[in-house]
């Protein structure tokens, strides 16, 4: 029997703003927790008015370094996110995904971009 939990972004951060990434681990952890556990997670975006990459990157992206991309498709779904925010998720993912793959890379070439 497969397990599912549903995670509500507006309950467990208690606002429909969703810009800071303290905000972000509050989901982040909920959904370490339940992946690791191999439970399939909805995660609803439902009531969500404001999302920021800073708090997408915090809640979604990091699980990259936790786990690899299979598990993650297999047990994660979103819903009823609006479609702005849709497209600034899949950017998130890219990213996560690029950085987690050679984070030594990634951090040599941030480094070297800022130092211009």
């Amino acid at each position: 029997m497969e397990k599912n939990i549903n995670i509500s972004i507006f309950e467990v951060v208690g606002s429909s703003l969703c810009v800071a990434s303290d905000d972000g681990h509050k989901v982040y952890h909920r959904l370490v927790a339940a992946l690791g556990k191999n439970l399939h997670v909805c995660l609803s975006f439902r009531n969500i008015s404001t999302l920021t990459s800073a708090f997408l990157n915090t809640a979604i992206g990091q699980l990259y370094g936790e786990f690899d991309e299979k598990r993650i498709r297999e047990l994660l779904k979103v819903e009823d996110i609006e479609p702005d925010d849709v497209a600034l998720l899949k950017h998130v993912v890219v990213n996560a995904k690029q950085y987690f793959e050679d984070e030594a890379a990634f951090g040599k070439a941030l480094l070297e971009t800022t130092e211009d």
